[in-house]
């Protein structure tokens, strides 16, 4: 304030004579102002006559107001930078029936209140005889936040047409790369290609960011009582217009007339439907200076671009979350906004987004889809768009869900169930889990009520190719019957779901499952001449069997083929390697960046025609979305070529975005307008399968598959709520929460919380060793074997304290050989093959060993 009250020309008072009754009054009335001593009224008064801006500055945040016969703020600065700089910068606004008023034009002065920490706007009144509104608002200054409250009382309650507390507008759409929301989706802008269009979702937070630049800015709301939603739309004037609403009644998109769905639109017009009036409102909207560089980033990644990396998982992989509530693998900017239900890799996705509000907002989701897109009987509707117009006549819901034109594409039901399995594995929410068993239950077994012969795989809605129907996301190829595409889907979601249920206390479900998935996987590696999908002649597996027993898709589909091999179906490790080493080779002679979805072409009448002549579309077309299938798939042979592709596709999204469908088999060019989130999967694999990053329910599970140039990757990972380290070099892996680190050189499984220590030998979900303490500790796994265990702790502070360790799954009431530091002595196992001990070692660095006699 006493800058303002100072600067020449502005508040600063005229020169007085101080000795004078006059000077001396003057310099008094001065004092209380700025000593807040002095009424708000005439502190007000004065700041009214002598000019019309005011600044708030609170930590890395400038905000230059504009009072007087209009009412904005003018300008914002981040960190210097400044964001918005104009008239119209930030300001309120509503529409009623055709006309718009805002609190640029006012109707008497406004009136500024100055304070310390908290300032106020007052006399904010504007619109006409027919509707008014008296607004005032508040600057709180919090922390490092910047709070402005937004007060409102309307002369009557009439239905608005638009209303927004604020609008915001950046100087340009450049200034920022997107908006992450609440929920873990993003606004990205630069799929905003023409101007204007607008974007909205239902959110209570944004999070601006710029790839190239650290300064960020985060906008909260709060509207008690009060859904919100937000709209980003570019300009005609190549601006960012960000604005808000708030309704105590649902807010619902205006378009179209039907289905009130669209969420994003070309052109002019208002996004959102018309909303009841209210006598007052009242909204809150909290600015935070962000540092990005800090907030994303993943940690040193040496062997690939790091930059890209994390740039293809902040944009590409979260484009297919359209709301709060629609998560899926199509842009939002898709024409009419579809969702897959059958794709299985949603979930997924979080393991490489590693955002907290992606895992929380899709478990809302799938909250919503068990609730809405599940039939009475257990199907699971394929879909979701803004519009009914790709749905089968008669095929849809209220809430938007549909069965597709092309078929009943049946990998919808495994899908949602590997889904969830997956995400509880993301979250460890044992709550979440049991509030989606029934659910999982009832559409698991309405597909495994599909295998009507009772030879282990489920059949198809369709009998055969001539009804010109598909079965699964390849959804313009006529697969019938017994389809290899939706029975390996189905497989991945029996073996995950098993553990589920074991985990919640129902044994007998999980038998079930494990002998149903047991049985598909005998048929499902059988010949064809035997009812299996294994082609002796071609060396792959096939697509589909028709119900009279011809066989169709035997031109190497590529997604069938990784998802056997991947998810464990195959697992005989020659004939892996003859798929491998066929699909290399042919991708050598072609000279492909990527794998296309077929490596020959489908016959005719196998699919629609225009398919035809190979290549075209999902007949030889390369579809980024199977990249962590085919990942996973060559990591376990030869990473270095899973590794190729993964820089394929870095490299790819530095010359365009990744922001195509498909690209085309001839020339790979990007192709397609509808934008796949799946472009992204290949990064996903780098993650999971090279990386060997596996979040699991109880354990990070570490299981890296390594090249020689990715040694001294250090990886930044949030694991359920805990910031952990990864250190990766081929033999060398290792886990750090802060204060223990594990070390070993083969995978394992590790988790921590509070003093407590959790070790997994290998892939094993029990157990192995917990360890006990509150020292700062480095723990080397040398050898663990049921003849032997040996570990090494080094202590990280300089100062040895007491560990106490609980070794697990020994033979029960067995003698063994315990040694510290070379001093032996004999221990024996309790009736549950645990030895538990408490050391206090008297050198930095101890070697523990327990052998068996």
């Amino acid at each position: 304030m006493l800058h303002y009250l100072l600067k020449p020309g502005k508040f600063c008072p005229k020169p007085m004579v101080f000795n004078s009754f006059f000077g001396k009054l003057a310099w008094l009335l001065f004092f209380m102002v700025i000593t807040n001593n002095i009424p708000a009224f005439a502190a007000a008064n004065q700041l009214q006559r002598s000019g019309k801006t005011y600044v708030i500055e609170n930590g890395k945040i400038k905000l230059v107001l504009n009072f007087g016969s209009g009412a904005s703020v003018v300008s914002m600065a981040l960190n210097g930078r400044k964001v918005i700089d104009a008239h119209d910068g930030m300001f309120t606004s509503l529409s009623f029936r055709d006309k718009t008023y805002t609190s640029l034009h006012l109707l008497g002065q406004a009136l500024v209140v100055p304070g310390k920490d908290r300032t106020v706007i007052d006399n904010i009144n504007y619109g006409d005889d027919e509707l008014s509104v008296k607004e005032t608002w508040t600057f709180l200054k919090k922390r490092e936040q910047l709070v402005w409250q937004i007060a409102r009382k309307f002369s009557k309650i009439v239905p608005l047409t638009a209303t927004s507390t604020p609008v915001i507008n950046f100087k340009s759409i450049k200034i920022w790369d997107g908006a992450f929301q609440g929920y873990g989706g993003l606004a990205w802008f630069y799929l905003f290609t023409n101007k204007p269009s607008s974007y909205g979702i239902h959110s209570q937070t944004s999070r601006f960011w710029n790839s190239r630049n650290p300064d960020g800015l985060d906008v909260s709301v709060s509207a008690a009582g009060n859904q919100v939603a937000m709209t980003y739309k570019y300009t005609a004037e190549d601006r960012l217009s960000y604005s808000i609403v708030s309704s105590p009644q649902g807010i619902k998109p205006l378009m179209d007339k039907d289905t009130h769905r669209r969420l994003f639109i070309r052109g002019e017009g208002n996004l959102w439907a018309p909303l009841p009036g209210v006598s007052q409102s009242n909204l809150s909207v909290m600015f935070k200076y962000a540092d990005n560089n800090a907030r994303y980033d993943r940690g040193h990644l040496v062997g690939v671009n790091g930059d890209q990396v994390s740039a293809v998982l902040n944009t590409i992989a979260r484009i297919g979350v359209i709301d709060s509530l629609h998560y899926g693998g199509n842009s939002w900017a898709t024409p009419y906004g579809p969702i897959c239900l059958h794709e299985q890799y949603i979930a997924q996705l979080g393991l490489g987004i590693n955002d907290p509000a992606y895992l929380k907002g899709y478990q809302a989701c799938l909250d919503f889809y068990r609730d809405h897109a599940i039939k009475a009987d257990g199907r699971v509707y394929a879909r979701w768009a803004y519009s009914n117009e790709d749905a089968a006549p008669g095929q849809f819901n209220k809430y938007g869900f549909y069965e597709a034109q092309w078929g009943t594409l049946m990998d919808s039901n495994p899908d949602y169930v590997s889904n969830v399995s997956d995400l509880f594995d993301l979250t460890g929410d044992n709550t979440w889990i049991r509030g989606q068993q029934k659910a999982c239950e009832k559409t698991l077994d309405w597909i495994l009520n599909r295998d009507e012969n009772h030879n282990g795989l489920v059949e198809m809605m369709n009998d055969n190719q001539h009804e010109q129907k598909s079965s699964d996301w390849i959804d313009i190829v006529w697969a019938s019957y017994e389809n290899a595409f939706v029975n390996a889907k189905l497989y991945y979601a029996l073996t995950k779901w098993v553990k589920i249920e074991k985990l919640l206390g129902n044994p007998a479900k999980a038998e079930y499952y494990a002998a149903f998935a047991a049985k598909l996987k005998e048929r499902f590696n059988k010949p064809t001449s035997r009812g299996g999908f294994w082609d002796e002649k071609n060396n792959c597996y096939v697509h589909w069997r028709d119900k009279n027993g011809t066989i169709h898709g035997r031109n190497m589909v590529t997604p069938v083929n990784f998802m056997a091999i991947a998810y464990g179906i195959c697992d005989r490790q020659e004939r892996a390697n003859q798929i491998l080493n066929s699909i290399e080779q042919q991708m050598q002679q072609e000279k492909l960046f990527f794998w296309p979805l077929t490596m020959s072409s489908y016959e005719p009448g196998e699919l629609r025609k225009d398919q035809l002549p190979f290549p075209n579309y999902e007949n030889g077309d390369l579809f980024l979305s199977w990249g962590a299938v085919g990942v996973a798939a060559y990591s376990r042979y030869q990473p270095q070529i899973a590794l190729k592709y993964v820089k394929n596709v870095l490299q790819q999204y530095g010359k365009d975005g990744l922001a195509f469908q498909r690209y085309s088999r001839k020339d790979q060019s990007g192709q397609g307008d509808d934008i796949l989130a799946g472009n992204s999967l290949a990064i996903v694999g780098l993650y999971q399968s090279i990386y060997g990053v596996n979040p699991l329910y109880n354990r990070l599970y570490l299981d890296p598959h390594l090249t020689s140039e990715l040694s001294r990757t250090v990886l930044r990972y949030r694991y359920h709520d805990q910031d952990l380290k990864i250190k990766l070099s081929p033999g060398d892996y290792g886990i750090s929460d802060g204060r223990i680190e594990v070390r070993a050189a083969s995978k394992f499984g590790f988790s921590s919380s509070g003093n407590q220590l959790n070790y997994f030998n290998g892939d094993s979900e029990n157990l192995a060793m917990q360890v006990t303490g509150s020292c700062r500790y480095k723990l080397t796994i040398n050898s663990w074997t049921n003849k032997q265990k040996t570990w090494v702790v080094n202590f990280l502070n300089g100062k040895t304290q007491p560990l106490t360790f609980h070794v697990k799954e020994l033979k029960p009431s067995t003698m063994y050989s315990l040694a510290i530091n070379g001093k032996v002595r004999r221990v024996k196992s309790d009736s549950k093959g645990s030895i538990a001990f408490t050391e206090k070692p008297s050198a930095s660095a101890c070697k523990i060993s327990i052998t068996a006699f």
